[in-house]
């Protein structure tokens, strides 16, 4: 008698949790606890131990204070750390948005290619993909570099209707072998007021119906919690008030996945949320 058909990896049937593996020593979120290889493989299984579907690794910080890194030192940080995780069948994501990075993480075992410029600031990055059989988590921004993102934050507000619209235009532009198995991400922290990244948090669901197609929340540790929260939060009061986004994100439904640093409090959340 044959079984159930085994999970499609590009259309989740259940919320997954992907978990942060920064291998930089700038991170906003982290400040560097993870920047050498082997303090990231480590981290990279201790938050599979706890419950990450995805382990997301990344070797650029793009924070408004990060400093942009070259692709030769990029790729030094992360291909280890890509090939290690993978070898031990871990799901991995790469973090980048260099074409070179996600192909040469591609090749090291990764099957998700996470940019947060959607291709935008690398139009090669549309080649690797189409060449490939990746996941493709397409990001949201306003403009060409991350330091040009932030620069506009205050100048070129976006609203959550504008988002959902570049959002499709950018699936749009993707070959259909490619769109088919993305992912979008509305941006969250990249440029926008802190109502509006609430808003793109708790209405991710209404994203994905829109665009027919799963959808990506990274709340974790962004400045937006601080408006919710003391003036001087502590990374536990970040930790939770994510928690409390992404629960109050999947109470409209839909396909997410959560990106956070703190897997195991989410875990011990979701568990909760999952059996009330």
């Amino acid at each position: 008698m044959l079984g159930p058909p085994p999970p499609d990896p590009d259309h989740p049937d259940r919320v997954l949790v992907m978990g942060v593996v920064n291998v930089t020593p700038d991170s906003f979120s982290d400040g560097g606890r993870y920047a050498s290889t082997e303090a990231a493989i480590a981290h990279g299984r201790a938050l599979a131990a706890q419950g990450a579907d995805i382990l997301d690794v990344g070797g650029e910080a793009t924070g408004p204070r990060s400093t942009p890194v070259g692709e030769a030192d990029e790729l030094a940080r992360v291909i280890p750390v890509v090939e290690a995780l993978a070898r031990e069948g871990l799901r991995v994501s790469i973090d980048t948005t260099k074409s070179a990075v996600a192909e040469a993480a591609l090749a090291a075992g990764a099957t998700i290619v996470n940019d947060v410029s959607g291709g935008v600031f690398d139009p090669r990055m549309r080649d690797v993909l189409a060449a490939s059989r990746a996941t493709f988590i397409c990001g949201h921004l306003r403009g060409g570099s991350i330091a040009e993102v932030f620069a506009l934050e205050g100048t070129s507000p976006v609203t959550f209707d504008e988002v959902v619209l570049e959002l499709a235009a950018r699936l749009e532009a993707l070959p259909d072998a490619v769109a088919a198995r993305t992912w979008l991400d509305p941006g969250i922290g990249f440029g926008k007021p802190w109502e509006v990244n609430l808003e793109l948090a708790l209405g991710a669901a209404r994203i994905g119906f829109a665009l027919d197609r799963p959808v990506v929340i990274g709340p974790s540790r962004k400045r937006f919690l601080r408006h919710l929260l003391d003036p001087e939060p502590t990374e536990a009061d970040l930790d939770r008030a994510t928690v409390a986004v992404c629960l109050r994100a999947l109470e409209a439904g839909g396909p997410l996945v959560l990106r956070v640093h703190n897997v195991a409090l989410l875990e011990s959340a979701l568990s909760a949320y999952n059996n009330e």
